[in-house]
């Protein structure tokens, strides 16, 4: 049970848009005490997927005994997989909307090594910011050409790009995306775009 709800979390951190309802007393408890714990590792030493999931987890079961108290505040039953990842989703969002600084750090590596892995990154220097309807970050590569990566939703590291853009021109980048296919009015038909799922600042 603890493993899947680890898993719900960071599921929810990249690829859920839910919103999300009042948290509640001990759903802030557990979500201060993650981040706590967070916060006494040494990130700096996690350099893998498997160690920042052993990472976490780790933070998870000190915690462990809140999790029932949370699902009765939460007024679910803990063995509702479904409801677990409701709960899951809902600390991840905590977690970043605190800006927990040790969970972003984490949470960051564990997409950018996944991201690697799966040859899903890409590294420039910061052109501009497109509206096209959505946000588009726009970089320039090694050789001088131009790439464009959708800005959908919160991720680790978006709130530097809330930095007026040309306090940005010129910063060298790393980006982190996952491929998903849109439907475009003005083109009529479905195009594959570059989701970004993690940015750093190098």
């Amino acid at each position: 049970m603890k493993k899947y709800l680890l898993l719900c979390i960071l599921w929810g951190i990249f690829f859920t848009a839910k919103a999300q309802t009042a948290i509640g007393p001990i759903e802030q408890r557990m979500t201060d005490s993650l981040c706590k714990c967070l916060v006494r590792l040494d990130v700096s030493k996690i350099t893998t997927k498997q160690q920042a999931v052993s990472a976490y987890t780790g933070c998870v079961q000190q915690n462990a005994n809140l999790l029932p108290d949370l699902a009765d505040e939460k007024k679910v039953d803990m063995t509702d997989q479904v409801a677990m990842r409701a709960i899951g989703i809902d600390l991840g969002k905590n977690l970043m909307k605190q800006k927990c600084d040790a969970f972003m750090k984490l949470s960051t590596a564990m997409v950018q090594k996944e991201a690697e892995d799966a040859g899903n990154f890409s590294d420039g220097t910061f052109k501009r910011i497109d509206s096209r309807g959505f946000n588009y970050i726009v970089i320039s590569d090694r050789t001088g050409s131009e790439k464009s990566f959708l800005w959908l939703r919160q991720f680790p590291g978006s709130e530097k790009l809330q930095t007026p853009a040309a306090q940005l021109t010129g910063k060298k980048m790393k980006i982190t995306w996952q491929e998903m296919e849109v439907y475009l009015p003005q083109a009529k038909g479905y195009y594959k775009v570059k989701e970004i799922t993690a940015v750093e600042f190098l």
